[in-house]
């Protein structure tokens, strides 16, 4: 299976050297990423200290990325200038208006789960109903006002696609695997300001120990401020979030979102772990002139098996209420059958147009995948997923 387009072999080539020097200068660089956010903010950084001097870390740790490729600096450089922007225009907003700051998130759903779970599909039919909204990909990108200029609107939503559009263009196999658009819901991936989203591109030894030992109060706070800001003047629905991630911090966002349903989606880590490292070695594929497969396995069975042991003993804490598990072959086997009853539970309605979205839903490419990937090409095995994640492999999920 091919991961990247042919023409990024020449162009990364030809555009070695430059990247070389751009790594070498990685401070004068990141200067100019942080002028350029404050300006396309109209925000002053100094007001934003410590979440920029966080990306400085984290810039100066891709910069030490020998193998980095162009689209993976360029990337890099794109993807951190665009979330300092938005961080500084959500700050900026609220400022200028408080009031957005008692805007109430009430009773959001979040879906949770280990990647590759059908986390998706749950998400796509769980925004259907006419009380419920998911952010969407440009609005966690470029946060902004439910009532700003339809230009600037559309310039926003442009600036997201041609994201999307690029990832495309330069994977053939990147459709398949996590079909992106700025108009359709998206993870909170998007908007959470740190998180091992960034360890996929790239194994950072001390970005994994930063994230490792981090505090995502904040990061959750944003996300909240992120919500806020767009629920702001217009009709309030109940959130329905997504993100694999949220398992390693559940506690937090527990905290952060008082009254959250959490939905967790379960399938057996062992065919979770060959299609999850299959989707990482595409997105190291685009971001390295080279790279390991085999290290690939053990890099991220640590850190999943490790995350939902987090999950476990934030769950062993809380109230059951607060958690609706749903299996994946339960899902995925009888899913008409199924999802009337987990709308029951979440005090939803499931009506005729929730039957036809599902069957929209399930029609789309990837929904329903024809094939799963070889553990043996990552490094790993079945006994190291079963050692890895103990007794949750036999819990009939």
């Amino acid at each position: 299976m091919r991961r990247t387009a042919r023409w990024l072999t020449a162009v990364n080539a030809l555009a070695a050297p430059k990247v070389s020097r751009q790594r070498r200068s990685a401070d004068r660089v990141f200067d100019r990423m942080v002028a350029r956010a404050e300006t396309q903010a109209a925000a002053d950084a100094s007001e934003a200290t410590e979440f920029i001097d966080s990306y400085r870390f984290l810039f100066g740790e891709v910069a030490k990325q020998e193998t980095l490729s162009m689209i993976g600096w360029q990337g890099y450089i794109d993807d951190l200038t665009r979330r300092m922007t938005n961080h500084l225009r959500v700050e900026r907003l609220i400022r200028e208006n408080p009031e957005i700051a008692a805007e109430p998130i009430d009773r959001p759903v979040v879906v949770v789960g280990l990647p590759r779970t059908a986390t998706t599909l749950a998400h796509k039919v769980l925004i259907e109903p006419e009380g419920n909204r998911a952010p969407l990909m440009w609005e966690l990108m470029n946060t902004h006002r439910g009532d700003i200029d339809a230009k600037l609107r559309d310039k926003l939503i442009r600036d997201a696609q041609t994201m999307a559009t690029l990832a495309s263009k330069a994977s053939p196999v990147w459709d398949l695997i996590h079909p992106m658009n700025a108009m359709q819901p998206e993870e909170c991936i998007f908007a959470l300001p740190h998180g091992y989203g960034f360890y996929t591109r790239a194994a950072m030894p001390a970005y994994k120990r930063f994230i490792d030992e981090r505090d995502y109060t904040e990061d959750y706070e944003h996300l909240k401020r992120v919500l806020q800001v767009l629920q702001w003047g217009q009709e309030r629905k109940r959130w329905v979030l997504k993100c694999p991630f949220h398992l390693f911090n559940l506690d937090v966002l527990l905290k952060v979102f008082g009254d959250a349903t959490i939905v967790w989606m379960h399938r057996d880590p062992s065919t979770v772990m060959g299609s999850w490292c299959s989707l990482v070695e595409t997105g190291r594929a685009l971001h390295h002139r080279s790279y390991d497969p085999e290290l690939i396995g053990p890099q991220w069975l640590g850190i999943l098996s490790s995350g939902v042991d987090a999950a476990r003993r934030v769950r062993s804490t809380v109230s059951r209420e607060r958690f609706i598990d749903v299996p994946y072959h339960s899902l995925t086997a009888d899913p008409y059958g199924y999802l009337p009853k987990l709308f029951e539970r979440l005090q939803m309605p499931w009506t005729n147009k929730e039957e036809a979205n599902l069957e929209k839903v399930l029609a789309r490419p990837g929904m329903r995948r024809s094939h799963e990937y070889h553990l043996s090409r990552y490094g790993i095995d079945l006994d190291d997923v079963e050692k890895a994640f103990g007794d949750y492999v036999r819990l009939g999920f």
